[in-house]
């Protein structure tokens, strides 16, 4: 028996050895990514990409480009819009106001004309009124037009030139006629008198005429160069729109180019990497920040590689060991068998033969014979029991049927039914709650059970022993209780009493093998629950543990 296994260890420690060894092939091929070519490469690839242009320059490329045409834009445009408002000022606040105060002045100085006339005509001094209004608004619009002509010379010249007729068309013949008038002359006057008043204020007519021609031309020429200022204006707003259409479509297509195209192109690439294309060498284009975190994924893309060369390795070594493994199952399997049968065999040979002495010869030898033949008999029972017991602890989990639901309550009563002679014997009372179904093998539950009451019962006190067996839901598992009013566990050895073989008392005491609670713990673990000694017990013993809750429509 024991030849096969050093043998088969022999052929593990081989096959581990090849596995190492082709692991250890296999990882410069694995990472390419490993090799000093791949740095190169990337080193190579970090320092071009510094020489790019990083993504704030580009950026600030075309703010620039639009932030100057804007001031271009409001420099040019300011221009003209002051051009236009200058031409329009002149306009409206010079021209046409002097064209306005000198056709009042035409008319004060014919007021004046006319009001002398009706004045000579009658010698009636209420006809002097429109003369004398005349004169006093003649002195105003004179006063108000003085500040327009100020930028117009040859305008100024005409008007002193009318001013310079007036006053002698008054010395000459204003004040003559007005004089013979108040010294009681004929108002009548002569012909000769007429034509000096008429000559005198013609003279006054024509600079006036020529400072209206003047000012109208002025006025056409203003309005046309204000015309062509608003042209002006309407061409500098079109030509910067279609600049900024311009800038802002060239920046838009620059943008397309240097930034949104390579980012596009990078999340390709990332997704394929993250796919699962580990060997594929993510492409670098666009501006700095995405070529360095192009880089950056490659860098990521050859630890990957070698990580995933490392796990290959190891995943190599795994499932030689798991064959190892398998292979070590199948033989402690094999073990198991032996131990069941080919060792079982002598033993109970072994124990028969020493009870059979011990019944024939009892009495027949001395004291110390019938002492032996009593410890060969107790030694061959208990090596039977623990052999009994691994095997039955050894076949936990080991089986290849699915778990089903299982009566809590139909487990414990076969686990009461196995232990009736002891219950019967001892006396004792079980009380138990309702208690659920769970996913389980029947025949695991009931050992539960079975050894947890055997518990209670061996380890109880003068007392007979009282087993109260509860359950109660808690989120997703079961909670089970299983209380006794025996001699209790100290908190101290709470762990240790789940370890197999530890005993907390001697064997002359409470009879045993200590797998019980071992059994117990490796049972519930291998459901997914888990198992525990209550420490705040003051009297007795409290075991708890949890099994999982089956879904609701498994239970339905």
């Amino acid at each position: 028996m024991t030849e096969p296994i050093r043998t088969g260890d022999r052929q593990s420690a081989t096959r581990a050895s090849t596995s190492e060894a082709g692991g250890r092939k296999r990882r410069p091929g694995g990472g390419g990514a490993t090799g000093g070519e791949p740095a190169r490469r990337l080193a190579a690839a970090a320092e071009e990409a510094a020489t790019r242009w990083p993504l704030g320059r580009i950026l600030g490329v075309g703010v620039g480009a639009i932030f100057i045409l804007a001031v271009a834009a409001i420099i040019v445009g300011a221009t003209a819009l002051a051009n236009l408002s200058s031409r329009r000022d002149r306009l409206t606040d010079t021209i046409e106001p002097a064209r306005f105060h000198v056709s009042q002045l035409y008319a004060a100085l014919l007021n004046q004309e006319t009001g002398l006339r009706g004045y000579l005509l009658s010698a009636d001094k209420t006809f002097l009124g429109p003369y004398v209004l005349g004169v006093t608004d003649q002195r105003h619009q004179v006063a108000l037009l003085r500040p327009l002509l100020a930028g117009m010379p040859a305008d100024q010249a005409r008007l002193a030139q009318v001013l310079g007729a007036v006053a002698a068309w008054r010395s000459q013949y204003v004040d003559v006629v007005l004089a013979q008038v108040h010294a009681g002359k004929p108002v009548v006057q002569s012909r000769s008198s007429n034509t000096t008043g008429k000559t005198d204020f013609d003279k006054i007519r024509q600079p006036l005429a020529a400072m209206q021609g003047s000012l109208a031309a002025q006025a056409h020429a203003a309005s046309a160069q204000l015309d062509q200022s608003s042209a002006v204006l309407d061409d500098v707003g079109a030509g910067v729109a279609a600049a900024l259409l311009v800038i802002v479509l060239g920046v838009a297509g620059g943008m397309l180019a240097a930034v949104i195209r390579p980012v596009a192109q990078l999340a390709d690439e990332v997704r394929r990497v993250s796919g699962g294309e580990f060997e594929h060498e993510v492409a670098r284009s666009g501006p700095r920040e995405v070529q360095e975190l192009a880089v950056d994924v490659n860098r990521m893309r050859e630890r990957i590689l070698r990580e995933l060369s490392a796990v290959r390795v190891a995943n190599a070594r795994l499932e030689s060991r798991a064959v190892e493994l398998e292979r070590s199952n199948a033989e402690l399997e094999q073990f198991a068998y032996v131990a069941s049968h080919d060792l079982q065999e002598p033993l109970r040979k072994v124990a028969s033969f020493c009870q059979l002495l011990q019944r024939r010869y009892v009495g027949q030898l001395d004291q110390r014979a019938d002492q032996y033949i009593e410890f060969a008999v107790d030694g061959a029972k208990r090596m039977q029991a623990l052999i009994d017991d691994l095997l039955a602890f050894s076949r936990v989990g080991r089986t290849d049927r699915d778990p089903v639901l299982v009566s809590c309550a139909s487990a414990l009563s076969q686990a009461r039914v196995n232990l009736a002679a002891q219950i019967r014997q001892s006396n004792a009372t079980i009380e138990t709650t309702e208690l659920p179904a769970v996913r389980a093998e029947f025949s695991l539950i009931t050992s539960l059970f079975q050894n947890l009451l055997g518990n209670a019962i061996k380890f109880r006190s003068d007392k007979p022993p009282v087993v109260q067996i509860s359950a109660s839901r808690d989120d997703d598992f079961w909670l089970f209780s299983v209380a006794d009013n025996g001699i209790g566990v100290e908190p101290e050895f709470a762990d240790r009493i789940f370890v197999i073989f530890q005993r907390l008392h001697d064997r002359t005491a409470y009879a045993g093998t200590g797998i019980g609670l071992a059994m117990c713990r490796k049972i519930v673990e291998y459901y997914g629950g888990r198992i525990w000694l209550d420490t705040t017990v003051s009297q007795g013993a409290r075991f708890c543990f949890t099994l999982p809750a089956p879904l609701e429509e498994e239970t339905d």
